[in-house]
C-alpha cells in the first residue's frame, strides 16, 4: 500500500454546513481509521484565512483513494474542495506503519 496526502480546502461559506453534516463527516473518518486506511488527520489553518484539513490516507492508487473521498458527506455536499497526491515520505516513515491493519 501507498501513502497519500489529501488535502481540504472548506468552501467560502460552507461553516454552517459542516457544521450540521460534521457527525457523518468524523464517522466516515472513523471507518477508514478504524480499517487502517486513515493514518492521521487534522485540520489545519482552522482559524485563519484559508481553514482546511490534511489527511494521510492508504491506498492501492491516487483513483482508489479519490474514489474512496468522495465518500465523505463533506465532499458530496461539496463543502470541501479536495487535492490527492501520492506521498513517499523520508523521515518518519516506520512511525507511520500502523500496529496492525485491517485495511477492509
Amino acid at each position: 500500500m501507498s501513502l497519500f496526502a489529501v488535502t481540504y480546502r472548506y468552501a467560502a461559506g460552507s461553516a454552517t454546513g459542516r457544521d450540521d453534516h460534521r457527525p457523518s463527516h468524523l464517522e466516515f473518518l472513523t471507518g477508514l481509521y478504524e480499517t487502517g486506511r486513515l493514518v492521521v488527520s487534522g485540520p489545519t489553518d482552522a482559524s485563519g484565512p484559508e481553514p482546511g484539513a490534511l489527511l494521510i490516507v492508504r491506498g492501492e492508487s491516487l483513483a482508489e483513494v479519490e474514489k474512496i473521498m468522495a465518500q465523505d458527506p463533506f465532499a458530496g455536499r461539496g463543502y470541501v474542495e479536495r487535492t490527492v497526491r501520492s506521498w513517499d515520505p523520508k523521515f518518519g516513515a516506520d512511525r507511520l506503519a500502523p500496529a496492525t491493519a485491517d485495511l477492509s
